[in-house]
């Protein structure tokens, strides 16, 4: 059997104040995840648990993301996170905080023949 990519999800998340890249990461994730409802697993004869999740999060800064957070997110299957440099930090007129801008992609694969 292959693991064959079936769905490609992409969310947007902030954190307004406090340039929390973690908080930003997860929320980028739960935007991709909680506007559909995927039974593709179901469909082809296999529990939802079957699936593998690649995650992926892009931030300007990825060392500050806490990647077992993010993969926390997750409501089923197994999952992967990788953070790449991405997304944007918009510091405030005076420098003393950030708005932080992440994106996600999670790539959801079954394994079929």
């Amino acid at each position: 059997m292959t693991w064959k990519r079936m769905v490609l999800e992409i969310g947007m998340g902030t954190d307004i104040r406090g340039a929390d890249y973690t908080k930003a990461a997860v929320r980028a994730l739960r935007d991709a995840l909680w506007h559909n409802s995927l039974s593709v697993a179901k469909a082809l004869g296999q529990p939802t648990d079957s699936m593998r999740v690649e995650v992926l999060i892009g931030v300007p800064r990825p060392e500050k993301v806490d990647t077992a957070a993010v993969l926390a997110v997750l409501p089923h299957g197994t999952g992967t996170v990788k953070v790449v440099e991405g997304g944007l930090e918009i510091r405030n007129d005076e420098g003393t905080d950030s708005t932080v801008i992440a994106q996600a992609a999670a790539i959801v694969r079954l394994d079929l023949p």
